[in-house]
């Protein structure tokens, strides 16, 4: 470990005199010799390198944000080769570089801090060791080995010799009990991380090996830090306790306000965001415009919990508008399909059924009448109110045949209701409505 932090040696004095400034500051407060002073200087120093990655941590984001775009695209990939792993390696390798995105990029704010980390590792090794590095002078040498957490000095390791331990003025029980209590919770709020990440803000329709990566680190971070750990004095264990905090914390607000789409976390994002839009009838924030906005244009290639926000707003009064924004609307108006698009409130008017005495009548028109076969149109079926049969209309008596069912002269008629199945003399039998 010490060659490697010796290779980080040449940012060893700015971190050095970052940790003494706070030192300064601090030691007015709590005394230049307490743990309180040096231990907050080191949190601090966490504080800051956190801050100068912001920009980081959003190129991070966006990169994210871009793999998830491409998953339509994997989960093609994956379905054309799912018998052939390596060809769907490939493929996926060459679409991560057709489209400039790189699978590795939520692992660059570890790779940014990793020089801080050993340069801190170097200063802290210095003074268990008693030796002066970067701007650390003798004086200040001095005052951080006196310097106690929790009764263990920050110099001092899990398996540092009760001899060693005895020169800084300390217990080995003290500094192994502070130790296995920090290394376990370095370890509980990694895995924690990890573990947020992939249960809640992940799509798990699509299976990558970028979440392959992610479920593989999330078991193997939390080992490596406590197999490490016990290598580590309790100023780094305080380091990377206070990093991953931080990370922790960090993680939580993208998780909750930005979340990737078709995780658990849109599903309870948008859950309150539907409340907070109604409640109020319009979006108020600018991120939640921002996510309106983009599930808005995307139409039909809505997840289903998208959809399910859309056709709240609808049952609300609302509409979704192209720019974020929501407008109250009409009934008629409003009224949209799961996928958004509008539709006329007015439903499709079916034909009326006939009844027996229409069937009948229908058969019985003239010639010159129309067919039988036609349908009534609409428009004339409302103006009939009560159907009237042939018998009501003619004056004949009832034992006399409607001169629409005598054989017209001409025979052609007549042939043809012959063919038809119709009997040339006596009471006609009407047509079936299957025949009709």
């Amino acid at each position: 470990m010490d060659t490697i932090a010796s290779l980080f040696s040449f940012i060893t004095t700015p971190v050095s005199w970052v940790i003494v400034q706070f030192h300064a500051v601090y030691g007015k407060i709590f005394g230049p010799d307490t743990g309180w002073a040096w231990g907050l200087s080191i949190v601090s120093l966490v504080i800051l390198i956190r801050i100068c990655l912001i920009p980081l941590f959003v190129k991070q984001i966006k990169a994210t944000r871009a793999m998830q775009t491409l998953q339509p695209e994997m989960k093609k990939i994956q379905e054309r080769y799912k018998n052939d792993k390596q060809r769907q390696s490939e493929e996926m390798m060459k679409l991560y570089k057709e489209s400039g995105t790189n699978p590795l990029s939520s692992c660059l704010p570890i790779l940014a801090q990793s020089p801080f980390f050993f340069a801190l590792y170097h200063v802290l090794n210095g003074i268990a060791s008693g030796t002066t590095i970067g701007v650390i002078n003798q004086g200040l040498l001095e005052s951080a080995q006196k310097a106690h957490i929790f009764g263990a000095p920050l110099a001092a390791k899990f398996f540092s010799s009760e001899a060693q331990i005895t020169s800084l003025d300390a217990s080995q029980t003290n500094v192994r009990i502070v130790t296995a209590v920090m290394i376990v919770l370095m370890s509980a709020s990694q895995f924690y991380t990890q573990r947020q990440l992939m249960t809640k803000n992940v799509d798990t329709t699509v299976k990558t090996p970028f979440m392959q990566q992610q479920k593989m680190l999330m078991y193997v971070f939390p080992v490596m830090f406590a197999v490490f750990g016990v290598n580590f004095p309790v100023g780094v264990l305080v380091y990377w306790l206070t990093t991953n905090v931080w990370t922790m914390g960090q993680q939580m607000y993208v998780i909750r306000n930005n979340p990737t789409p078709g995780s658990k976390a849109q599903a309870s994002y948008l859950e309150r965001l539907t409340h907070h839009v109604t409640a109020h009838g319009k979006a108020r924030k600018r991120s939640e415009r921002t996510i309106i906005k983009a599930i808005v244009s995307k139409g039909r290639d809505r997840n289903e919990f998208e959809r399910k926000f859309i056709n709240s707003l609808t049952k609300a009064g609302l509409v979704a508008q192209a720019d974020g924004s929501v407008v109250k609307g009409e009934a008629q108006a409003a009224a949209q399909t799961e996928d958004g698009v509008a539709v006329t409130a007015a439903k499709r008017q079916q034909p009326k059924r006939q009844s027996k005495a229409q069937r009948q009548s229908g058969t019985t028109k003239t010639a010159g009448e129309p067919s039988a076969s036609a349908e009534p149109s609409a428009s004339e079926k409302e103006d009939s109110a009560e159907p009237t049969t042939s018998l009501e209309k003619s004056d004949e008596p009832q034992d006399a045949k409607p001169a629409a069912q005598q054989p017209s002269k001409g025979g052609a008629n007549g042939r043809s209701r012959a063919q038809s199945g119709q009997r040339k003399g006596g009471p006609q039998r009407p047509k079936s409505p299957s025949k009709k």
